[in-house]
């Protein structure tokens, strides 16, 4: 799948079949549901998972927690705006 059409499919009740935890993640988030956008990126333990918990931590504004789990995706903390840091990891884990 590709990000224009992972992004279009916000319009949808679910995310797209097949599309990981991580994406899952972001997607539930995009869609206002914070706490099951956490549970996905739970499940995927590794470090696409660890990075959308990351952000996940970073949008709830628990910057020490999203701290531990960029350094367990092997990244620095971001800096980018929020929506742009949505965009860079739906990219890379589609």
């Amino acid at each position: 799948m590709d990000y224009d059409a992972f992004k279009s499919s916000l319009a949808g009740a679910s995310p797209p079949a097949g599309v990981c935890g991580a994406a899952q993640a972001l997607w539930w988030q995009a869609k206002g549901d914070w706490h099951r956008g956490h549970r996905c990126a739970q499940a995927q333990a590794d470090e696409h998972g660890a990075w959308a918990h990351a952000y996940l931590h970073r949008v709830e504004g628990d910057l020490h927690n999203a701290a531990g789990w960029y350094r367990r995706a092997g990244r620095t903390p971001s800096n980018a705006a929020l929506e742009a840091e949505w965009e860079e990891i739906a990219r890379a884990v589609l």
